[in-house]
């Protein structure tokens, strides 16, 4: 395996930025379509708790899911290959 220039350490750089940015756009997306009710209604105390747990339990298996595809997709390019 070769080492890595200034260029590539600069690509994966910015794409892990990407990745993480992408990933809490789509997170805060996913806990706000989930939770946004409770903020319009009232609502039980139970049932706002359950919805705020609820969304976050979405929105943090949006936020890894996100993070990986990212990444995978950006490990799998050819020009990525390492040598």
């Amino acid at each position: 395996m070769g080492r890595r220039t200034q260029a590539d350490r600069d690509a994966i750089t910015i794409e892990i930025g990407y990745a993480f940015v992408s990933a809490s756009f789509a997170a805060a997306l996913a806990f706000g379509a989930v939770y946004g009710p409770a903020l319009v209604f009232p609502l039980s105390r139970g049932a706002d708790r359950a919805l705020a747990v609820a969304g976050g339990c979405l929105a943090a298996a949006v936020f890894v899911l996100r993070v990986t595809h990212v990444l995978r997709g950006f490990a799998r390019r050819p020009e990525n290959d390492g040598d």
